[in-house]
């Protein structure tokens, strides 16, 4: 899985003009699931960005985790991530998980990122969403599960 996670003062999604979530202070993570990707990895990069310590301690550091701060985490699914450009200028996407597979892999890492005891909130699995977020920092972080980066 790779996650591009930014650190925020607010987010937002919302489909057809509807507020589908939103949020005050925490993380964003924008996420795609990969072909080989399981129930397993959504765990793991949910631990991985819940303890992902990018928030400022009384020092001024960034030392504090999303779990300490108590902030939210905002999940929104895109399939984009996994978008190979490398060889010429239209992305293919056959690294991308099937939706069928995809979404179930997304809740898991939303109910995983909830057993941490983070508030959660989540886009809606393949719609077009608007997403509008206050990026604080800003702070953005790119994850992948096969440590790829």
């Amino acid at each position: 899985m790779r996650a591009v996670v930014q650190r925020v003062r607010s987010a937002s999604v919302r489909v057809e003009n509807e507020l589908v979530c939103e949020m005050g202070a925490g993380l964003l993570a924008l996420v795609g699931v990969g072909r080989d990707d399981t129930f397993e990895t959504a765990e793991e990069l949910a631990r991985r960005v819940v303890n992902l310590r990018v928030f400022e301690d009384d020092a001024g550091r960034m030392n504090l985790s999303l779990r300490e701060t108590g902030g939210s985490l905002g999940v929104v699914s895109q399939f984009t991530l996994y978008g190979d450009a490398r060889h010429g200028r239209r992305p293919s996407f056959v690294e991308a998980c099937p939706k069928e597979r995809a979404g179930p892999i997304v809740d898991r890492l939303v109910e995983a990122a909830r057993a941490h005891g983070v508030s959660v909130v989540s886009g809606r699995f393949q719609a077009m969403m608007d997403v509008s977020l206050v990026n604080a920092g800003p702070v953005t972080i790119l994850l992948d599960t096969d440590k790829r980066f």
